[in-house]
């Protein structure tokens, strides 16, 4: 009996340590994949780079004030457009959507007096409003009529841009409340931040809280991730999707009135790729065009690139072509990594 006893099987601890590897290699993965990173990095590089070649024109406060005002309204187009393209949908009518509000948000004004922050307001809520409907007839389409969100986003931009246009006559209408440009367009807050930067700033956080710490936002992550899979355990996809889109036509109208703080009328030719620039600031920032993956952070990033990029080659006199061709390699980019990242994932 003096047999010796049995040894614990050395077994048990294998599973465990090979879990802990394989945990911290996710993490190395997700850690050197992460497109926000490596974007936020890319902007510190730009940032010195048109500080170095002109210190005296580029790294000034007010420069970087007029940075931030010009990226003010791509960054609420941003925030909804980060929703949609989680949900691994698009939105190209948010351009449109914003003329067409700020249209209707003058002519509601203009109607009441055109003075007074009463009328302000109410020139908001019908912005918003116009802007909410576009994006319910989008989500709509899109979720019940099972139309391609290109598709129908592609018509909603050209109907939006061309109701616009018949309103107005195909002239840019004027007469916005003196209040509205000479405190919220031209004004700053505490004396320092612009007030168009601080409403940005607002719905960013706002948007980022929603997307990462309510229900709204898991519905989002899950339908972007598996729709089916979102379906099955219980959540109402057609009806989450009319509400992103919703509030991606609602943030337009937001947009529309801050274009309009700033520049005092529609300005109706100048927002014709403010789609097209809000798609790519959400990409540049890490949001993967196959739906599941994205943040508000990375948007913010992404807006600013585009934004640097165009205040450094004015400085630098550069050709405004080459801004184009700056950002289109920038985007190609970003979309090149968010392959990798998927390869990455898939092999775990």
């Amino acid at each position: 009996m003096s047999a010796t006893a049995p040894k614990p099987a050395p077994a048990v601890e294998a599973p465990a340590a090979s879990a802990g590897a394989s945990e911290r290699r996710r993490r190395a993965v997700r850690l050197a994949t992460d497109s926000t990173a490596l974007i936020f990095v890319a902007l510190l590089v730009l940032l010195a780079i048109f500080s170095a070649l002109k210190p005296g024109a580029f790294a000034t406060v007010n420069n970087l004030r007029n940075i931030s005002i010009a990226a003010a309204p791509l960054l609420v187009l941003g925030v909804g457009m980060t929703f949609v393209i989680i949900t691994a949908g698009i939105d190209l009518s948010v351009g449109s959507v914003l003329v067409f509000s700020g249209v209707i948000a003058v002519k509601v004004m203009t109607a009441l007096g055109n003075s007074g922050w009463g009328v302000v307001v109410v020139g908001t809520v019908a912005a918003m409003l116009t802007g909410l409907a576009w994006g319910l007839v989008n989500g709509a389409l899109i979720a019940k009529a099972r139309i391609p969100a290109l598709i129908v986003t592609l018509g909603t931009l050209g109907a939006g841009l061309g109701g616009a246009q018949l309103i107005t006559g195909g002239v840019n209408l004027r007469g916005v409340p003196r209040e509205l440009v000479t405190v919220v367009g031209v004004g700053r807050l505490f004396g320092v931040v612009p007030w168009l930067v601080a409403v940005a700033l607002v719905v960013t956080v706002v948007g980022a809280v929603a997307l990462r710490m309510t229900r709204f936002g898991r519905y989002t992550f899950a339908i972007g991730s598996n729709a089916e899979a979102a379906r099955r355990v219980g959540i109402n996809v057609d009806r989450h999707l009319i509400k992103v889109y919703a509030l991606s036509g609602m943030l337009a109208g937001l947009a529309g009135m801050i274009s309009l703080a700033r520049f005092t009328n529609t300005t109706i030719a100048g927002h014709s790729t403010d789609n097209l620039q809000a798609i790519a600031a959400v990409v540049i920032g890490g949001t993967s065009l196959f739906g599941g993956v994205g943040t508000i952070l990375g948007t913010v990033v992404g807006v600013f690139i585009p934004a640097v990029l165009q205040n450094g080659f004015v400085i630098l006199r550069v050709q405004p072509f080459w801004q184009e061709v700056a950002v289109g390699v920038v985007l190609i980019a970003a979309v090149y990594v968010d392959q990798l990242k998927r390869r990455a994932r898939d092999r775990l």
